[in-house]
């Protein structure tokens, strides 16, 4: 409910002794969401989901250039009252319940800013932060303003992540886990020159495919080992195409070691297709999920086996109906999305970054 308006119903309350509105209803409303920026890619998601869903309302729209908002305007039957070139104009003026942001890296931290010194929640594309300092910011406006800063990934929505996990939770510990993230490249998929111009920026993105994709891992295995930092980050980036990324990494490989296990993280824009990828090794089994749906399993001297993932919750289909709940106290806090989890994410990012940079194993204190 947008604020002004319970604030008003609840003072007609106190008043004239009538019934305040259920809060029933208001949980069946739309989600009233903002749309921060409009140069990632990934924006058309929530502007077709708004379109198609009747739980789900974008209240404004915020980017400084008003032809990006032309661009998607008749697409996807938006308002022009929507849009706003100011961003603390548009957050004051509509109040949203939460922002979507689709800005580069860099300006997440804006973005949170604004959002949560007004009490608004963000959910931002992965990664969270362009740096740990960055990301520590973030954590700490969280708290103080009581706001939930979450991050999405796809493979947060695939149930074969999630399936394999329990599986090898119930086998052993992981010993081992490979992860392969990316595809041919932004340029070689046809990324928008909007997208483009901050995602081969290193100064907008932090990186290339070690930002890009190399999170992914990053995410997923902190998540399997339940919030442990690394002891050790050692990463090689390389620029395999010179000509096409001339001022950012395409290829990147991250090791991060544990006590007892090690993880192999590939995140490249040099890939012959698009992979999300995940291996899992036990001392008994190992476990391959692929995109979505797709889990293979295979015990120690069996066949590779077909397993069926088991089924997701109807609000963790997709990031929306996830925000949604998670916004208005319906579920919890996905671990894949939380602070916590992400600013280990960056943690890990930066250690990658210097370890390319020096030739050194970075090594991180308990």
């Amino acid at each position: 409910m947008h604020r002004t308006l319970a604030a008003l119903l609840a003072l007609v309350a106190l008043v004239t002794g009538a019934p305040a509105q259920d809060p029933a209803d208001e949980n069946d409303a739309p989600l009233r969401i903002a749309v921060i920026g409009l140069v990632h890619g990934h924006v058309e998601g929530v502007l077709w989901n708004a379109r198609e869903r009747d739980d789900l309302e974008i209240v404004g729209v915020y980017d400084p250039n008003p032809a990006l908002f032309e661009k998607y305007k008749a697409k996807y039957h938006l308002d022009e009252s929507l849009y706003y070139g100011d961003l603390g104009a548009m957050l004051d003026e509509t109040e949203p319940e939460a922002a979507s942001v689709m800005t580069s890296i860099k300006d997440h931290m804006q973005a949170v800013e604004a959002c949560a010194t007004r009490g608004v929640h963000t959910l931002v594309e992965k990664p969270l932060a362009i740096s740990a300092d960055d990301a520590r910011e973030m954590k700490r406006l969280a708290d103080e303003h009581d706001v939930l800063v979450l991050t999405n990934y796809e493979t947060s929505w695939y149930t074969s992540v999630r399936t394999a996990k329990r599986l090898a939770d119930e086998t052993s510990p992981i010993r081992r886990a490979v992860f392969r993230h990316g595809h041919k490249g932004p340029v070689e998929i046809g990324c928008s020159p909007e997208f483009l111009d901050w995602l081969t920026d290193p100064d907008e993105n932090g990186g290339g495919a070690v930002i890009d994709f190399g999170c992914y891992g990053a995410n997923i295995m902190t998540w399997l080992m339940n919030n442990k930092r690394p002891n050790t980050v050692s990463a090689t980036l390389k620029t395999l195409k010179p000509d096409v990324y001339p001022n950012v990494d395409d290829d990147a490989t991250i090791v991060l070691t544990y006590d007892d296990s090690v993880a192999v993280i590939q995140g490249s824009w040099a890939w012959t297709h698009d992979n999300k990828d995940m291996d899992l090794y036990t001392t008994g089994a190992s476990y391959h999920a692929q995109k979505w749906d797709t889990l293979e399993e295979r015990h120690e001297n069996q066949p590779r086996a077909q397993v069926k993932p088991d089924p997701r919750d109807p609000w963790m289909t997709n990031e929306w109906s996830y925000l949604r709940k998670v916004v208005r106290g319906e579920c919890d806090v996905d671990p894949l999305s939380s602070i916590e989890n992400n600013l280990i994410v960056c943690e890990i990012l930066d250690a990658a970054r210097e370890s390319a940079k020096t030739g050194r194993t970075i090594t991180f204190d308990d």
